[in-house]
C-alpha cells in the first residue's frame, strides 16, 4: 500500500488540514492517509500549544474515516517528537501490521510491503535540511508537498527525486490565528462541537497566570495519563485542571498549584478497584472505604510516586476532591468545585453555579454540596463525615 502520514500539531484542527488530505488522497498518489498528532512538537513547546490528548482526540472526532486513520505513535517516543523517531517507529512492521488491522485493512493489505509519502505543506521544503535527521526521514519517506492555487513550488536542489506534489484547494488559515482571535469559521463542524465541549481557546486563556513549569508539568502528566484512563475520564480531569487555574487567578490562589492538582484529580480512577484500595489505605487508612471515593486518596499516592509531585496541598486537594472535609483549604475547594462544574459535565443543569463559581467560591462550593447532599437523600444513601464537616464549614 501507498501510505500517506501528514503529522501536525492540529491546535485546532481547521479546513486547511482538512483540504490537505482530501487532496493527498484524490491526487492517487497515496491508497490512505495516517493522520500522526505531535505529542511534544520539536518547534512549539511551552503553552504555545494545547495539551497532546486534547489535540488527538478532537484529529480523532474529525479526521477518522474508511481511508484516514488516527495514530496516537508518537506517545511511545520519550521527548520531542521528531519525525526521524515517529518513522522509525511507525513503519516497523511489528507496529504497522497490527495498527492497519484494527483500523479495518484486511490482513493480506496490512502485510504487504508499504512505501511511505510524508504530506506536508510546500513552505517546509526551503528548510527542511534543518530538521533533525533529514536524510533518515528521506530513507523512509518521499515528500508529498501541497501546492496552492496560483503559486510556484520549486524543488530545493538537495531534495531533487525526494518530492513529489499534488493540488489543493486555496484555504489561506492558521491554527495560530484561529487560537489568537478565538474564530472559529474555518473550524470543521466536529472540531467546533469538541472545542466547544471542552470550552478550549477561551479568551483570555485562564492559563496565562500559569507558570511555564507547571505548564510544562501539567502536559507531562496529560501524556502519562493517556496510558491509564479512557478518552472521557481523561479530558475531563484535564479540563478540571484549566478550570482550577482560572478560578485559583480569580480568587488569589496559587494557579500552579491548581492547575496540576484538578488536572491529576482523577488520574487512579480506573485503576483496578483492588489497586485503588490498596493505594487509599496508605494514605488514610479506612477513611475511605466506598469503592467510589477509593480514587480520591488513590490518586494522591499515584501521582506522588508516579509523577513526583510531593506539594501537600496538592495531595491534599486530590485526596478530598469528593467529599471534602472541615477547614477546606481555598486551593481544596477550587478543586472540589471544578470536579463538579467543568465544562464538559452535563449530567444537571449547573449554569447558576457555574455563573456563581466566578464570583463567590464559598457560595459556589455550598450550591454544590447542597445538590449533593439532595441526591444523597433522594437515594437514602447516608452523606460521608467528611462531607458533613465540610457542611458545617460553609454554615450549611
Amino acid at each position: 500500500m501507498r501510505i500517506g502520514l501528514f503529522g501536525g500539531s492540529f491546535d485546532p484542527v481547521h479546513k486547511g488540514h482538512i483540504s490537505i488530505v482530501k487532496g493527498a488522497l484524490r491526487s492517487g498518489l497515496v491508497d490512505i492517509v495516517v493522520v500522526i498528532p505531535t505529542v511534544i512538537n520539536s518547534f512549539k513547546q511551552g503553552k504555545i500549544l494545547l495539551p497532546a490528548p486534547y489535540r488527538f482526540y478532537m484529529a480523532k472526532d474529525v479526521f477518522e474515516s474508511e481511508k484516514v486513520f488516527v495514530s496516537d505513535i508518537e506517545y511511545s517516543i520519550d521527548g520531542v517528537s521528531y519525525t526521524a523517531k515517529t518513522l522509525e517507529l511507525l513503519t516497523k512492521r511489528d507496529h504497522i501490521v497490527p495498527f492497519l488491522e484494527k483500523k479495518g485493512v484486511k490482513s493480506r493489505k496490512a502485510k504487504e510491503e508499504h512505501s511511505y509519502f510524508w504530506i506536508c505543506g510546500s513552505d517546509i521544503l526551503p528548510s527542511f535540511m534543518t530538521w533533525y535527521k533529514p536524510d533518515v526521514i528521506l530513507s523512509y519517506v518521499t515528500l508529498l508537498a501541497a501546492r496552492r492555487p496560483g503559486t510556484d513550488l520549486t524543488v530545493p536542489a538537495e531534495l531533487e527525486g525526494h518530492v513529489l506534489t499534488f493540488d489543493i484547494d486555496g484555504i489561506e488559515v492558521s491554527s495560530s490565528d484561529i487560537r489568537r482571535r478565538g474564530d472559529l469559521t474555518d473550524v470543521p463542524g466536529k472540531a467546533k462541537e469538541f472545542i466547544k465541549l471542552h470550552n478550549l481557546y477561551e479568551l483570555p486563556n485562564p492559563l496565562d497566570k500559569v507558570s511555564e513549569e507547571a505548564y510544562v508539568k501539567f502536559c507531562e502528566c496529560a501524556n502519562s495519563m493517556y496510558f491509564i484512563l479512557g478518552r472521557k475520564r481523561l479530558l475531563h480531569t484535564l479540563n478540571v485542571g484549566i478550570l482550577s487555574a482560572k478560578l485559583a487567578a480569580i480568587f488569589g490562589v496559587d494557579t500552579d498549584k491548581a492547575l496540576i492538582a484538578g488536572a491529576v484529580h482523577d488520574c487512579a480512577k480506573e485503576l483496578p478497584i483492588e489497586v485503588q484500595r490498596e493505594l487509599a489505605y496508605k494514605v488514610s487508612g479506612d477513611v475511605f472505604s466506598e469503592e467510589k471515593l477509593l480514587h480520591s486518596p488513590a490518586g494522591a499516592y499515584y501521582a506522588r510516586e508516579n509523577f513526583g509531585i510531593d506539594d501537600r496541598e496538592i495531595l491534599d486537594a486530590v485526596t478530598y476532591h469528593t467529599t471534602g472535609k472541615g477547614d477546606m483549604s481555598d486551593l481544596e475547594k477550587i478543586v472540589f468545585l471544578a470536579d463538579k462544574i467543568e465544562p464538559s459535565r452535563t449530567y444537571t443543569d449547573l449554569t447558576d453555579i457555574r455563573a456563581e463559581a466566578l464570583k463567590d467560591l464559598d457560595k459556589a462550593a455550598a450550591m454544590c454540596v447542597k445538590a449533593v447532599k439532595a441526591k444523597f437523600e433522594s437515594k437514602n444513601m447516608p452523606i460521608h463525615p467528611l462531607t458533613m464537616a465540610f457542611m458545617e464549614q460553609l454554615g450549611l
